[in-house]
């Protein structure tokens, strides 16, 4: 073996010494040093970049702070989420209106198709990376240098979800170099599954078929094919998960949650298919699951087009909106130590809360659960979309906010109405409008407008029960006053009423009454009931004005409001808030907020029992009969009616012991109701027919709790004492006498008559168009009512009080009260005869023309052949009789003082004939107030004298004057009167 290598190592120093070789060798080592040269300069250069680039990232992220593990997974699961609304009961509305919809779950509840789609198409190194995949990010880099048409991508998962929640979209190196970091950093934090269930939770998904960007898998899978994610079958898995690459290319909806055509949803099936060749490829599923998926037809799986609940139900979308944003202000006021009372009157403090509650409204995934009742909700807005009777509707020209163009504006009639659950407060159901489109006023919640007479039992009746001013049936006076300039009326401009008793001056909603009553409780500053009851928008002149008695509110008050506060009465006095939000739940269940009912006493159990008993008369015989006949059922209601003034708001207001409805017609921008009404009837009778209809809307809903089986019961101290019913004191002999004793309810804990009547003094009157006076001493005794009696002067003066007015019209008008002659003044007689009538004969019937206005009757004469027979003497309200055939006639005025007029012309119905010999013959009067007619005909045609008069005093109107909303149809009703105030 020596041997052998010595010879071997003799050759190679025998070859070395060649002279080629040597050259060669040369040659190596200088090729050998140049190459370690390069490797050097190739090594520092790597170096050098590196050190660059590591330089270059590190300037890049230097303003990145360092976050802790806490502050990254906050940021990470902080992914917005969309409220949802409820009906009562638990019944989903939809959700609330946003710029993205999401809702959180979790990956147990997602199907493993989902999983595998999203791995196998946008992360097939998942499992593997600690957050980024280098070649990729190489890859990326050089394709952005080289500014290569095809951009392969490289973000992992967790790259994505870095860039979504911690970072944004921004395209830029730095926002990059940030996005690799923190993504390295996240996998430190979370896990795997931490991870791929939070980018499922926040990848948006395009749209859905309501039109709404959409964002998270179950949101996703509900939205485009209406089911949960963990039922999503492999096709539709597959269509989802191709989606996030190109969201509004690839979903199947336009922004108006309309089905893309079959062109425009080529481009989502292709990606559909991607996704499924790369499953394949990754092992995921098998050759039949991927040719069958590839066959499938995903369009018949898509979800039709769904109406948002702003679309479906928009006026209840953004009340429940609204109402739960200024629940939430308060509630973060309350984190901040802010008294939630200051939101109410510092308007920069509630504007910073209300933004702040908006944000978390929107994007905190709240469940918002309402009181309304579906069925309730939905049955009012067919039968307000059915009722034929609103009025007419106005057009106006405008343009078109898109195109400019001019367009015709519909002006139509608009409606509010709210039910309210009396012992609880949760409101039922409401009426906003009439049509959405035309205004997104709410009428029922957001419309302050005068509530006219519904006023009247807040604040002048209650009150002045309260006060023990008057009973149920005490007397108010009618009549009319001026004011500093303000001169009032009734619904009719000419009726005075003059002593009438409180509960029929209520039904009849008579203003003139109301105003004196309130006028003299007014230094009781009634207005703070109202304060009590939450009208939220009174002023300082509401508690001062005379004409807040009768609706006239500085701002007005809304169909919410003016419900909520007839409920008190039916609640026995107890005010309790309508609310419509029963409790708001967050993302984990827990009840952020409940409401609570905190009643408040306003009036006392009597109080509200009398007014409730005279409110029950406004549906038996006052201004609110057509919604008793429209009723197709029966309970025990109460209810007010109300007009503003020239007719520009109607309201009718009822409730029962379980529930209150509201309702008011008017138009958006005040105008008279009172047109086209023989087509719509007129505007009291059209609100009267609308609160019918919706209460039997309601009842058809839920008839039990509509149709409450229970009456409103008198508390104990509510008692029926009998009084004068002209003057509300205990009764006297005087009051006996003139048949004025009446009966009514009192509350005997503040108020019972008990000091002696002192209206009444005996009298001889006489009736001039329809008024008692005194009778004069010439006046002849045929017209004089001789048991009559007279009003004390010193009551008169009582009665009409700082207001004054005339002593005549206190007389009682069309009231329980007018059927006794009482006279209040002496006549001014003008000391002139009276004026010759002009007679006629039709037939048998004698007619004349009127007199002076002092005369008190008429005696008719027979003058056939020269005599002078005196044949009837009837009262100043007769002007026709029936006479004998065969005579000629001849008519006589007479005046409160005896004067007598010259004779009418005579008149003659047959051939004339010799006196009866059994009448007396008996000269005609002298013209100078002398009188021989003794006590012939006195009590002829009494009857007449009292009851033919109107109640405007117009002689010859008969008894058919208005009695303003009673009327409800019928009859002829006058012009509106031009007051500046509520004319009913």
């Amino acid at each position: 073996m020596k041997d052998w290598i010595e010879k071997i190592n003799a050759k190679i120093d025998k070859l070395l010494e060649q002279k080629w070789m040597k050259t060669l060798r040369f040659s190596g080592s200088v090729t050998w040093n140049l190459f370690l040269l390069f490797l050097i300069f190739v090594l520092v250069g790597v170096v050098f970049v590196g050190s660059v680039g590591a330089g270059y990232f590190a300037s890049l992220v230097k303003d990145e702070p360092l976050r802790s593990k806490e502050e990254l997974r906050e940021l990470i699961f902080n992914y917005e989420e969309t409220s949802e609304i409820y009906f009562a009961n638990d019944i989903y509305i939809g959700k609330l209106r946003t710029d993205l919809d999401r809702r959180e779950t979790s990956l147990g509840s997602v199907s493993p198709y989902v999983i595998n789609a999203v791995l196998a198409t946008e992360d097939e190194y998942f499992r593997e990376h600690k957050g980024i995949v280098p070649k990729a990010v190489f890859r990326g880099l050089l394709q952005d240098v080289t500014n290569s048409s095809t951009q392969t991508g490289g973000s992992t998962l967790t790259q994505q979800l870095i860039k979504n929640q911690v970072l944004t979209n921004e395209v830029s190196y730095e926002r990059k170099a940030k996005e690799l970091l923190l993504a390295m950093r996240l996998e430190h934090f979370m896990t795997k599954e931490e991870i791929l269930e939070a980018y499922l939770n926040i990848i948006p998904y395009g749209r859905n078929s309501s039109g709404r960007n959409i964002a998270g898998i179950e949101t996703a899978a509900e939205g485009i094919f209406g089911v949960k994610a963990k039922d999503l079958t492999l096709p539709q898995a597959a269509y989802i998960a191709g989606i996030p690459q190109a969201p509004y290319a690839y979903t199947p909806f336009t922004n108006t949650g309309v089905l893309k055509s079959e062109k425009a949803l080529q481009p989502g099936i292709d990606r559909m298919k991607t996704v499924l060749y790369r499953m394949k490829e990754a092992g995921y599923i098998d050759e039949t699951q991927y040719e069958a998926s590839l066959e499938y037809d995903i369009t018949a799986d898509f979800r039709a087009p769904e109406l948002r609940p702003e679309d479906k139900y928009p006026w209840l979308t953004y009340e429940l909106e609204n109402r739960a944003k200024k629940i939430i202000a308060e509630i973060l006021a309350k984190k901040d130590g802010i008294d939630p009372e200051r939101l109410k009157t510092e308007e920069k403090l509630n504007e910073k809360y209300m933004i702040l509650a908006d944000r978390d409204v929107r994007s905190k995934g709240y469940r918002i659960y309402s009181t309304i009742n579906k069925d309730m909700y939905d049955a009012m807005r067919k039968a307000a979309d059915n009722f034929k009777y609103y009025g007419h509707t106005y057009t106006s020209k405008g343009k078109d906010p898109v195109t400019g163009e001019e367009i015709d504006i519909q002006m139509p009639v608009q409606a509010g109405s709210i039910l309210i659950e009396n012992s609880t407060g949760r409101i039922l159901s409401f009426l906003g409008g009439r049509d959405f489109q035309t205004t997104e006023l709410n009428h029922a919640t957001q419309a302050y407008r005068s509530n006219g007479s519904t006023m009247k039992p807040l604040l002048v009746y209650a009150p002045a029960i309260e006060y023990g001013t008057i009973g149920a049936g005490s007397p108010v006076v009618d009549v009319k006053f001026s004011l500093g300039g303000w001169s009032p009326n009734n619904y009719s401009a000419n009726d005075e009423r003059g002593l009438i008793p409180a509960r029929e001056a209520l039904a009849s909603s008579q203003n003139l009454s109301a105003l004196r009553l309130y006028h003299s409780i007014l230094n009781k500053r009634p207005a703070q009931f109202l304060e009590k009851m939450d009208f939220s928008k009174l002023q300082a002149p509401d508690y001062e004005n005379l004409s807040t008695g009768i609706g006239a509110l500085e701002v007005g008050t809304t169909v919410e409001e003016n419900t909520n506060a007839f409920a008190t009465f039916a609640n026995g006095g107890q005010f309790i808030d309508a609310y419509m939000i029963e409790k708001i739940v967050d993302l984990d269940g827990n009840i952020i907020y409940q409401h609570e009912v905190e009643p408040v006493q306003v009036y006392s159990p009597e109080t509200s029992y009398i007014i409730t008993d005279m409110m029950r008369d406004v549906l038996k015989s006052g201004t609110g009969t057509e919604a008793n006949r429209t009723l197709k059922f029966s309970s025990d209601f109460a209810a007010k009616t109300g007009t503003s003034q020239e007719y520009k708001d109607v309201w009718f207001v009822g409730y029962n012991p379980n529930v209150s409805l509201g309702v008011w017609m008017g138009y958006d921008k005040p105008r008279s109701l009172y047109t086209f009404n023989n087509t719509y009837l007129q505007p009291s009778t059209r609100v009267n027919k609308l609160w019918g209809t919706l209460m039997n809307a309601m009842y058809d809903v839920d008839a039990e709790l509509i149709d409450a089986k229970t009456s409103f019961k008198a508390p104990k101290n509510v008692v029926t004492a009998s009084f004068c019913g002209i003057s509300g004191l205990a009764p006297s002999a005087a009051c006996q006498s003139a048949g004025l004793v009446r009966s009514d309810l009192f509350n005997a804990s503040v108020f019972l008559p008990s000091q002696p009547d002192d209206s009444l003094t005996a009298s001889s009157v006489v009736t001039i168009q329809g008024k008692t006076y005194n009778a004069h001493p010439n006046t002849p005794t045929e017209f004089v009512k001789m048991s009559g009696a007279g009003l004390n002067q010193a009551f008169i003066k009582r009665m009409l009080g700082p207001l004054g007015g005339n002593p005549s019209s206190l007389l009682p008008k069309n009231s329980s009260l007018s059927k006794s002659s009482v006279a209040a003044v002496d006549f001014p007689a003008d000391g002139s005869a009276p004026v010759a009538v002009n007679a006629s004969l039709n037939g048998n019937t004698l007619s004349w023309t009127g007199s002076s206005n002092d005369v008190v009757g008429y005696r008719i004469y027979n003058v056939a052949n020269g005599s002078n027979t005196l044949i009837n003497s009837v009262l100043e309200s007769t002007q026709s009789v029936t006479v004998p055939s065969g005579g000629s006639y001849v008519v006589v005025a007479v005046d409160i003082t005896g004067l007598s007029s010259a004779q009418s012309n005579v008149v003659t119905n047959a051939e004339v004939t010799e006196p009866d010999n059994e009448l007396e013959e008996t000269p005609l009067p002298p013209t100078d107030g002398s009188d021989s007619s003794g006590e012939n005909g006195s009590n002829n045609g009494n009857s007449n004298g009292s009851n033919n008069g109107n109640s405007n005093g117009n002689s010859n109107s008969g008894g058919n004057g208005s009695n303003g909303e009673n009327n409800n149809g019928g009859g002829v009703v006058p012009t509106p009167p031009p007051t500046d105030v509520p004319t009913e």
